[in-house]
């Protein structure tokens, strides 16, 4: 049981992670090591659901969340972007230790990270 806890906080994790590095990145380069073969199409997302499946939520959406103790903020970057400034009360823990790290996330929480 505490195995899938973990892989399912690691999960949590890796989810959030991708959205950091999602499409939607307006600094975003495409790399490929391997030459571009056509891909199958891919259905359309649901109305409002980014294209990886991560949910997104506003700054007043994490007001209401802290205010009722229902989220947990960490900040993935690394130690020097987070020292320069941060979100009140959010938890530094960089993308590279989130696998190794979360035994440290609350369970009863929303998890909410940021990288920028």
């Amino acid at each position: 049981m505490r195995l899938l806890i973990s892989f399912a906080l690691a999960s949590v994790a890796l989810f959030a992670l991708i959205a950091c590095n999602s499409a939607d990145s307006p600094n975003r380069v495409a790399s490929s090591s391997t030459p571009a073969t056509p891909a199958k199409p891919k259905a359309p997302p649901a109305a409002g659901v980014p294209a990886d499946g991560v949910r997104r939520i506003t700054t007043v959406e994490l007001q209401d969340l802290l205010s009722k103790g229902q989220a947990y903020v960490v900040d993935v970057r690394n130690e020097a972007s987070y020292n320069l400034g941060h979100v009140r009360g959010a938890k530094l823990i960089p993308n590279t230790q989130i696998a190794e790290r979360a035994k440290e996330l609350p369970r009863d929480k929303t998890i909410v990270t940021y990288c920028s």
